[in-house]
């Protein structure tokens, strides 16, 4: 990176992200390009938003053409993109309804927002799980049961309880007369590609039912095609109430959607929620878009297909690296689960240029582009794996 880039940063930006001193100015697929030259290949795209790589030319024609005619409109105005891409995802869904929004943490707020309009003033109270994350913001914080992310920020928000994820006796004892909703992501994905037991989802939607609480999936993550299903509750055979969207929304370009039934979409009425940005052309037609270029790809397939060949190359590791703990792998979430610190495991691949992420601080995580070749799988893969076999503890 060039010293005059890190003497920008040091002097006007807040140094609230522990940034990698590499300046990147270039992406095409999953390959991404520094300022000094240097190539990476990119196994972490955009932080899980670029799940069709970087700058996918459909999404890029979309974009292009669409900041040549409109930019931004406030939502007083209807405009038909708005409404074509909400009748996407709802029919790739539960057939329900969508508002937009620009991020995770949006969704996430609008959602606990509806859960509380939706039911009794004196049901108020979200269960949400530990290890889950929900966003910054903070209601979406509060909602987050990871104490790491509470230091210095309280009082947070009244309302929220915590109990282990994957434990169903426990959430039948948080439940009292005070309790609106369930917040759960099908996955979690900065908890370390957690994948639930058996029969929770299952079991969360019985509860919910048994006593009138609104079911809300955090799908940020797992949404948009990454588990190889449209939604990760399709491969539970449960729905939600509420279901949340973001990250690879728009195939990179910033987006987020809350989807909810017909029957609890009134809830959210006019004046009592609002996103200035949400639902804007440019993130409408990047939508289109995404949803155009997966379909006409056939790219859910291919992400069953990629999973094979992480489960292939990867899951052998629990027996031959004494630090491997466990490898968890759903479509495109993937986590190696250490029994070390991974973040010199990712330097070190930082070097030999390939990106990856660490969470949790032992569990490495994988979250790649649906265009991913095999040729590249296996690329990224044989230097993840010499990395670990050469790690010094």
């Amino acid at each position: 990176m060039s010293p005059a880039t890190a003497e920008l940063f040091d002097q006007s930006v807040v140094p609230n992200y522990g940034r990698y001193p590499v300046c990147l100015v270039r992406g095409e697929g999953s390959r991404v390009w520094d300022d000094q030259g240097r190539q990476y290949l990119d196994l972490f795209p955009g932080w899980g938003c670029n799940l069709l790589g970087h700058c996918p030319p459909p999404i890029v024609q979309a974009v292009q053409e669409q900041v040549a005619e409109l930019i931004h409109v406030p939502n007083t105005w209807h405009i038909e993109s708005q409404g074509r891409w909400a009748k996407l995802l709802s029919d790739r869904s539960f057939g329900g309804k969508a508002f937009f929004c620009n991020s995770g943490a949006e969704a996430n707020e609008a959602a606990i927002k509806l859960a509380r309009l939706h039911t009794p003033e004196d049901r108020f109270k979200i269960i949400t799980f530990q290890g889950g994350f929900h966003g910054r913001t903070y209601g979406a914080t509060t909602a987050t049961a990871q104490p790491k992310y509470h230091e210095g920020i309280g009082p947070l928000m009244a309302g929220f309880v915590y109990v282990p994820f994957g434990d169903l006796a426990a959430v039948r004892d948080a439940v009292d007369e005070e309790t609106a909703a369930i917040m759960v992501e099908p996955i979690q994905g900065e908890g370390g590609i957690r994948i639930p037991p058996d029969g929770f989802l299952a079991g969360l939607r019985e509860i919910a039912d048994a006593h009138d609480l609104v079911l809300i999936f955090d799908e940020v993550q797992t949404g948009c095609g990454r588990t190889g299903h449209w939604f990760a509750y399709q491969d539970s055979d449960v729905t939600p109430d509420i279901m949340t969207l973001a990250k690879s929304l728009c195939g990179g370009i910033a987006g987020g959607a809350m989807l909810t039934t017909a029957s609890i979409a009134p809830s959210l009425r006019p004046g009592m929620h609002a996103a200035t940005f949400g639902g804007n052309p440019i993130a409408a037609r990047a939508g289109i878009a995404t949803i155009e270029m997966i379909e006409e790809g056939n790219l859910l397939d291919r992400v069953r297909e990629l999973e094979q060949g992480f489960r292939t190359w990867l899951e052998p590791l629990i027996e031959t690296i004494a630090i491997v703990k466990e490898v968890r792998i759903c479509g495109l979430m993937v986590g190696i689960e250490l029994q070390v610190d991974g973040t010199p495991i990712v330097a070190e691949c930082m070097k030999r240029g390939l990106l990856i992420n660490c969470t949790q601080q032992t569990v490495l995580r994988l979250l790649p582009a649906m265009i991913l070749s095999d040729a590249e799988l296996q690329e990224g893969c044989e230097i993840l794996i010499d990395v670990l076999q050469n790690h010094i503890t």
